[in-house]
């Protein structure tokens, strides 16, 4: 079928709309072919008529400029857009580049190196795909490869495509909002990092893992009536593990099971005898045993994980951070509160040393961050921040900032949005730890949970906590504790002043008791 022209007035253009190659509008050849940008274009244009129009002319000149022509100017013009798939990939340039400007190539790799020579060879710089599951980590190493910058972007700000969606209107629509720069990058680290946080996401996985089997193995033991659990508060400690292996291994006398018990333990081998008193199911005890063959094996797999958790951190440089000043007095020697007992499912290694090796930086220090968070943050960010501008941005990308919707000058929500991120959810289990911490921090949890109720001060904790990371990353500051009294004493001064403004206002004056 013949182009279809159709011209619009101002602008001084004509759009070319090619049906069957151009299905969602993508080339725009008036903006394409214009040889100034089209801001300065509009402006001429309308400086150029406006003396001589009525102010209904001109209302109606908005109307259209506003309507006809948004005035977005071509920012990546050697740009392209890629629908991602399970099976193939579809890849859209300019009609000018090439006779078939959206193509198919399939998933495997000599396809993909295919995909990339092409877009290389039709002089391509940059190109758009969505983070569709895991299918697009293979192709963006690829196109890396060849020096092509990939924009990640997520597709929850591609979806508003008009019309029926099929996947070459994807991957026009994609390369449409990339050329006009209305596209944002997602972050990724760098490789070191990448491996890092595979090694910890994998271990995050194992952990779960344990806490699966040990609460079925309590099942098992409930439905026996071995009532373990009443008597023990944890059935995975020394001397719960050391009975449940002598259950599986034949042993039935409570007597004798109970002597298996630690020293430490509060209940006297006769509370223990009498909760093992059970009816020792053949198939529960099959069940139980399947469950303790389970913890062993993921047992083993975090203590490989361990393994190479510190041999990747051998490879790491260390980090010298220029905001510290030699020999001047660690913020660990200004602390007083006493330091966190180690986790149980903390690394066999020094997890700590290495963290304040690579990191330049003890995050530790701040109140409610472990070195389990403090892991958390170096696995999934790495040591370098300067990819948010801010702090705010940093906050923003964790999803910790209010998302206000506004409407007709109404604020529809504050919500924060949904962040799927575990140094998200790794923050907000912090700030819900500092509940009765007698520090800063702690002091200021306190008060805006009974202000705002729990969910919502984690949530403020959570950001704080962020800024503070961002802060010591950047800067390279340790952080020092000031206290609870000194938050205390602080925002009684703010009250004050509070009430003597207000005091003021009606006429009043404020005189302090003798």
């Amino acid at each position: 079928m013949a182009p279809v022209y159709g011209d619009h007035g101002y602008g001084g253009g004509t759009f070319v709309f090619r049906e069957g190659l151009d299905p969602v509008g993508e080339t725009l050849k008036s903006i394409a072919n214009r040889a100034e940008p089209t801001a300065l274009l509009w402006r001429r244009s309308i400086m150029r008529d406006w003396q001589k129009m009525n102010q209904k002319q001109r209302k109606e000149l908005f109307r259209r400029v506003s309507v006809e022509d948004p005035g977005l100017d071509v920012i990546h013009s050697n740009a392209a857009g890629i629908d991602v798939g399970n099976a193939s990939h579809f890849v859209a340039i300019s009609p000018k580049r090439d006779s078939q400007p959206v193509r198919e190539f399939r998933c495997f790799t000599e396809d993909l190196r295919r995909l990339a020579e092409w877009l290389v060879s039709r002089g391509i710089q940059t190109v758009a795909m969505q983070s569709t599951g895991v299918y697009w980590i293979p192709l963006y190493d690829i196109l890396k490869e060849h020096g092509i910058e990939v924009f990640l972007v997520n597709a929850k700000y591609t979806k508003n495509l008009p019309g029926r969606k099929t996947d070459i209107q994807e991957s026009q629509w994609l390369l449409k909002l990339h050329s006009y720069g209305l596209l944002s990058n997602s972050f990724r680290p760098p490789a070191q990092i990448l491996a890092m946080r595979t090694y910890w996401r994998l271990r995050a996985e194992h952990v779960r893992e344990v806490s699966t089997t040990i609460l079925r193995m309590q099942k098992a033991l409930t439905q026996m009536n071995i009532q373990l659990a009443n008597v023990i508060s944890d059935i995975s400690g020394v001397s719960g593990m050391a009975i449940i292996r002598a259950i599986v291994a034949g042993e039935r006398d409570p007597l004798k099971l109970s002597q298996l018990r630690d020293r430490r333990i509060q209940a006297t081998p006769e509370q223990i005898a009498k909760s093992l008193e059970g009816n020792w199911r053949r198939d529960l005890l099959f069940a139980l045993s399947q469950q303790l063959l389970n913890y062993d094996h993921f047992q083993k797999q975090i203590q490989l994980c361990d393994e190479q958790l510190r041999f990747h951190f051998q490879s790491l440089p260390a980090t010298h951070r220029s905001g510290q000043t030699p020999g001047a007095p660690s913020a660990a020697k200004l602390r007083t509160k006493k330091r966190q007992k180690p986790h149980g499912n903390t690394p066999s290694f020094d997890l700590a040393a290495e963290l304040k090796r690579t990191l330049g930086v003890d995050l530790t220090l701040i109140d409610g961050i472990d070195v389990m968070t403090a892991q958390t943050v170096a696995s999934e960010i790495g040591y370098d921040v300067s990819p948010w501008k801010t702090e705010a941005h940093f906050a923003s990308w964790l999803g910790l900032c209010p998302d206000n919707r506004i409407s007709g000058g109404t604020v529809l929500s504050r919500a924060t949005r949904h962040v799927v991120n575990p140094l998200t959810n790794a923050l907000r289990i912090a700030a819900s730890t500092l509940l009765r911490s007698q520090s800063y921090l702690g002091a200021q949890y306190r008060r805006l949970r009974t202000r705002l109720g729990a969910p919502k001060a984690i949530t403020a904790m959570a950001h704080r906590l962020a800024r503070l990371i961002y802060r010591m990353l950047k800067f390279g500051e340790e952080y020092v504790d000031k206290g609870a009294q000194f938050y205390e004493n602080k925002y009684a001064q703010l009250q004050i002043l509070h009430l003597k403004k207000k005091a003021a206002r009606l006429g009043l004056q404020l005189t302090p008791l003798q």
